[in-house]
């Protein structure tokens, strides 16, 4: 019942953090390419049915890119976009690091917002965009790690 009514909540009470889609209208200079790479992953993601309800969720553990929900399971999405893989696909950049960042990350909002009893995952979505493209190549990796780690999450 708690995932119900979190995912209820409009997202402006749940996150902090500005809502990108409704500021690049306003904003004169370029979007970043992470930005825009956000907001069509956000896109993406609900098209295959998942409710947004955080965006740049960041504390003093770290930041997560997205945060969703996919039926009655919590997902934490990191995006990674490159414009060649020439130092590989952005997935390759979500190290055993970034990992743990993100697993401890999580934790503290699962904490914040009484859902740690509710499932969860860690997804990436990867972008190759070269400039010379209009949209990019989405690829999706749910259920991409586990946190493996002395005292991340629950294991």
């Amino acid at each position: 019942m708690k995932l119900a009514r979190f995912v209820a909540r409009p997202l402006s009470k749940i996150t902090r953090c500005k809502n990108y889609l409704l500021a690049s209208w306003f904003r004169t200079k370029p979007v970043s390419l992470g930005a825009r790479s956000e907001l069509l992953a956000e896109r993406f993601l609900k098209r295959r049915g998942m409710k947004i309800v955080g965006r740049n969720y960041r504390d003093r553990m770290g930041e997560i890119d997205i945060v969703a929900v996919d039926k009655r399971t919590v997902v934490f999405v990191e995006v990674k976009c490159r414009t060649s893989d020439d130092h590989g696909a952005g997935f390759e950049a979500v190290d055993e690091k970034k990992q743990q960042k993100m697993a401890r990350t999580a934790l503290t909002f699962l904490q914040r917002h009484d859902l740690l009893e509710n499932a969860y995952r860690f997804d990436i979505v990867s972008m190759l965009w070269p400039p010379n493209q209009s949209q990019p190549q989405i690829e999706h990796f749910p259920n991409a790690f586990q946190p493996t780690a002395k005292n991340q999450m629950f294991g």
